[in-house]
């Protein structure tokens, strides 16, 4: 950046003696605000694909390629579920209790549902061990309604890995874990300081899930981001355009969670862009 350095300080000289000095900064600035080619990029692996082509699979044109496979007829479609949607992002939410005891734990089902405004979700499983049956997570949300969804990544997989284990109601897995607490700013729960990216959730809506003898096996649960925080190293504030800030992808190294115990990076990204919006569907 020396090179760039220099520019600027040569463009603020100048600029002081024409009056022009704000709009040669700006021209110099802007190309370090913007997003940066990314080394993970490769290219899209049809770069000759033209609408209407045909892609065939990797199972040809056998018409008996698939199998049929009815939830009900299975053991658990557990197994099933967690292998096949993938890869899914991973929300790592701490929460506190009214008490104010503290709960900190990963959740794969878990996605972004909205941006305006933005509201994140994720998905809890009942607990079998529980009198309530229900995770501390899920508990503390209903006395509160408020969490904080932080984004995981390789850099301290392990730590939040432990998280995942099963501790007696009221352990808070930020002792357990060793990870750091940080304070939010709307909300009570406390941020995990090791994690580039913050949500602060306020709860907007919770949905119980039923299975065929009529039990609640999960709950989804809904919340609107009322503050993001995004490390500094991982932020472009032109990311989008004025007013439209992103966070780098390659910087952030965002885990998500694969079948069984198996995680995953992303390893490679292309570009492609979305068809005309004027095109005619037909």
């Amino acid at each position: 950046l020396r090179p760039m350095r220099v520019q600027i300080l040569g463009a603020a000289a100048t600029g002081f003696t024409a009056g022009v000095v704000l709009p040669r900064l700006l021209a110099l600035i802007r190309p370090l605000l913007a997003p940066a080619a990314s080394s993970l990029q490769v290219a899209p692996p049809h770069p000759d694909w033209k609408p209407g082509d045909k892609q065939t699979p990797p199972w040809g044109d056998d018409p008996d390629a698939h199998y049929a496979l009815d939830p009900k007829e299975m053991t658990s479609a557990y197994p099933l579920m967690i292998s096949s949607y993938a890869p899914r992002p991973i929300a790592f939410v701490s929460t506190l209790s009214a008490a104010g005891e503290g709960n900190l734990a990963p959740f794969s089902y878990s996605g972004v549902f909205g941006h305006d405004p933005p509201v994140v979700g994720f998905s809890v499983c009942r607990n079998r061990t529980s009198p309530d049956g229900k995770k501390d997570t899920l508990a503390n949300i209903d006395e509160t309604g408020e969490f904080v969804v932080n984004i995981m990544s390789d850099w301290f997989v392990e730590a939040a890995n432990h998280c995942c284990g099963t501790f007696p109601r009221g352990t808070d897995e930020f002792d357990e874990s060793g990870l750091t607490r940080k304070p939010s700013l709307r909300v009570r729960p406390p941020r995990v300081a090791e994690s580039a990216v913050h949500f602060e959730c306020k709860l907007v809506h919770t949905y119980e899930m039923l299975n065929a003898k009529g039990e609640v096996s999960a709950t989804l649960v809904l919340g609107q981001v009322v503050m993001v925080h995004t490390a500094k190293s991982v932020t472009q504030f032109m990311g989008e355009g004025r007013g439209k800030p992103a966070v780098d992808f390659e910087r952030l190294r965002p885990l998500c969670r694969l079948g069984g115990d198996t995680y995953g990076v992303v390893g490679s990204t292309f570009d492609l862009p979305r068809p005309d919006r004027a095109v005619s569907k037909t």
